[in-house]
């Protein structure tokens, strides 16, 4: 008998780019995976990590069973078997040494699912612990923080309005690649050669002729690190020339005349050399950007990732903001998500603000930033004995053996943990230290809304995705998984209910905002369970919702399920000042912290360049370690490879396709060379994610090419102090030829 063939719409969670995607499915297989022509955000693009999914739904190693570590090796065992090991083993570690003896990490692709990302939460709160660490302090808590004290909140990040922008300039990012990050901007690419043929203008700084680089107008290699330097050049120079014209921001903005003593010493000519800059082009730049009818600055994870990251989030807004470019059209502007965004709810145009450092890691005194401590201060947590000394883990989703500086000192802290558990889809170089491995589910078994990408989009819209395919028998949803690991960790045991638990939860969070009204609202959404009745919660009450039968034509997940290529909810508009959550109500320019970290800066400035230094780099087909698993994106040539420019290629030696060994004081590497002029001298770059050469894992495409690991030569202690993200690019090293 013939089978039928259905199509199917999904969200690619593979990249921050959100595409919409169109699947034929046969007999609960994926037959093929194109882009979804009418998916009112993405209009058909797809990157080749879309069509993917199909590998990663069938990859023999992606995990479908639990297993659990007997004598060394795991075994498989049924569900119950799995949360009877964790509930014998992780409370008495709690009840014996506290709270802070349980610890838990999130991986990024923990923010592509709603199943994940709503509920984590749930058990960091279960657990009680104040140990939670993020992949966010890898790669974006400098932004958010920057955006949390100039605006109020940790989200609240504005995004190029690309297509009405005349002049864009970006530092440190590589949307053609990326399709944006903390900016959801599927077809980068088609979007800047739409803004180009209408005759704008992109201006690129970087310190590698990236592919967005090579597609712009104008390219300017930087010295890494130094982006800082080149910011409060642009800065100083508006001032001096007497080119800053806030507009209509005047009145919403504190801070004008003590960041303009700031960056005083800060001179175009100053600051020049150390970025490998002519002054008169930082001056032109500055220029540039104040002429232009609608511009915006950009500046991304090339940004974050150096010790430097929070001053740089700061001044890539500020230049915004002096130029009148801020929330206004063709600049740079706040979305407003359907759902789940802080800045929509509440009081508009002031709020609490954010606070920091409310405590401090234990070992190092690292400050706490968003509730979270920075990946770097992981292993020492774990290592160092004393009161609330990390005994006890659980990750999702996460590889930091990998993603974190300093791997090999992580992974031996992992084995020295009493009890582990990781929620993951594969055995890979961090899970493989587990006691108790959960298997997630595929993302295509999975229903989907993207609760944090709608707050960094180009364009305002709401997308659902019912599941693809039936779940594999057994399994349960994620969102389940946390809820009964957070039921353990409350001490109700393995066979709690963990729908009781969600209903009351859920209860108690209605009841905490709605007041009178949460009766009304829980009996209206109590058809729903878990993270449907969530996102119809939010949705209803978001800035377009129906408010609950108020508002008709409002917004509900009923009318969203219906449109299988999203809403349209139009062009971001003007938000300032309703968008502000400050204390005092304004876009604060100079934060104390901020211009207290100059001075740290301004010492720096005064020293030498390093010779020679190593940056990271973002592939189009490698978002994330497990990527490396899929054969559609492993395969054609290797791509682990140590870019060098030709001058530092004859003077270390180094042949095309000849090994190199990269040293960081006692850090070394062996890799791959290639030549070429597409980096700036000086500077060697590596793709991350790479090093799959560790024993015990299951990830066997990526095995037969491992690749060397760029965190390998980096220092977990060398952090932003401000916002402690680690401190990735810009490291000074040395390179020789292996013969």
């Amino acid at each position: 008998m013939p089978h039928t063939e259905t199509t199917a719409y999904r969200i690619c969670p593979l990249c921050e780019a959100c595409c919409g995607l169109e699947l034929k499915i046969s007999d609960n297989k994926v037959v093929s995976i194109r882009g979804h022509d009418a998916d009112v955000f993405s209009r058909g693009y797809i990157c080749p990590k879309g069509a993917a999914l199909k590998d990663l739904h069938e990859d023999p190693d992606r995990l479908r069973t639990p297993l659990i570590k007997r004598d060394g090796r795991f075994v498989e065992a049924s569900w119950d078997e799995a949360f009877a090991e964790i509930a014998r083993r992780l409370p008495p570690i709690v009840q014996e040494h506290g709270s802070d003896a349980a610890a838990v990490v999130i991986g990024n692709p923990a923010v592509h699912k709603i199943g994940l990302i709503n509920y984590v939460p749930r058990l960091a709160r279960a657990l009680g612990t104040r140990n939670i660490f993020s992949a966010s302090t890898l790669d974006q808590m400098p932004k958010q923080l920057s955006a949390g004290l100039m605006f109020g909140h940790w989200l609240s990040i504005p995004v190029p309005d690309i297509e009405r922008c005349d002049y864009l300039l970006m530092l440190g990012a590589n949307p053609m690649v990326s399709n944006g990050s903390l900016w959801t901007v599927p077809d980068f690419r088609g979007k800047a050669k739409a803004m180009r043929a209408r005759g704008g203008r992109i201006v690129v700084i970087d310190p590698r002729r990236s592919e967005t680089a090579a597609a712009a107008d104008e390219h300017h290699f930087i010295r890494p690190g130094a982006d800082v330097f080149l910011l409060l050049g642009l800065v100083h120079a508006l001032f001096d020339e007497q080119l800053v014209r806030p507009g209509r921001l005047a009145e919403h903005v504190n801070g004008l005349d003590p960041l303009r003593d700031a960056v005083r010493a800060f001179t175009p000519e100053h600051v020049a050399a150390r970025c490998g800059f002519e002054a008169a082009t930082i001056r032109r730049l500055a220029r540039e950007l104040a002429a232009a009818p609608r511009a915006a600055v950009y500046g991304r994870i090339g940004t974050c990732t150096q010790q430097y990251g929070t001053l740089c989030s700061w001044l890539v807004d500020v230049l915004n903001v002096l130029t009148g470019n801020l929330d206004r059209e063709g600049g740079a502007m706040f979305p407003k998500a359907a759902a789940f965004a802080a800045n929509t709810a509440g009081k508009p145009g002031s709020g609490r603000g954010i606070a920091t450092g409310r405590r401090k890691s234990r070992v190092s005194g690292a400050p706490e930033v968003l509730g979270e401590l920075p990946m770097g201060c992981l292993a020492e947590e774990i290592e160092t004995p004393g009161a609330g000394q990390v005994r006890a883990l659980i990750s999702i989703a996460g590889n930091p053996v990998l993603s974190a500086p300093n791997g090999e000192r992580l992974s031996a802290a992992l084995e020295a943990l009493d009890f582990m558990v990781s929620v993951d889809i594969y055995l890979n170089e961090t899970t493989r230290h587990a006691d108790v491995i959960l298997p997630g589910s595929s993302p295509l078994e999975d229903a989907h809304y993207d609760t944090a990408f709608p707050q960094f989009s180009y364009r305002n819209h709401a997308r659902y995705s019912r599941a693809v395919l039936a779940r594999e028998p057994g399994q349960p949803p994620e969102w389940q998984i946390l809820l009964r690991l957070a039921a353990i960790a409350q001490g109700q045991g393995a066979q709690a209910d963990v729908l009781a638990l969600d209903d009351a939860l859920f209860a108690d969070d209605v009841r905490r905002a709605t007041g009178e009204h949460a009766e009304a609202i829980l009996a209206a959404l109590a058809h729903l369970k878990g993270p449907e009745r969530q996102l119809d919660y939010a949705l209803r009450l978001g800035p377009y919702g129906d408010l609950f039968g108020q508002k008709p034509d409002g917004l509900n997940l009923a009318k969203l399920k219906a449109a299988s290529g999203g809403i349209d909810l139009g062009p971001l508009k003007p938000r300032i000042p309703e968008a502000l959550r400050t204390p005092s109500g304004k876009i604060e320019l100079a934060p104390a912290a901020l211009l207290d970290d100059l001075q740290r800066a301004a010492s720096d400035l005064e020293q030498p360049a390093p010779a020679l230094v190593v940056i990271g780099r973002r592939q189009v087909r490698s978002c994330n370690s497990w990527m490396h698993n899929l054969t559609i994106l492993a395969k054609g040539p290797f791509r682990c490879t140590a870019l060098v420019h030709p001058a530092d290629a004859q003077r270390a030696g180094l042949q095309e396709g000849g090994a190199a060994r990269i040293a960081s004081g006692s850090r070394a590497l062996e890799v791959r060379v290639q030549i070429s002029d597409e980096m700036m001298p000086g500077v060697v770059s590596l793709p991350h994610g790479w090093g799959h050469d560790k024993a015990g894992t299951r990830m066997t495409v990526a095995a037969e090419r491992p690749g060397a690991n760029l965190n390998v030569l980096l220092d977990e202690t060398l952090r932003d102090p401000l916002s402690g993200n680690a401190v990735l690019s810009g490291i000074p090293v040395e390179i020789q030829a292996i013969n």
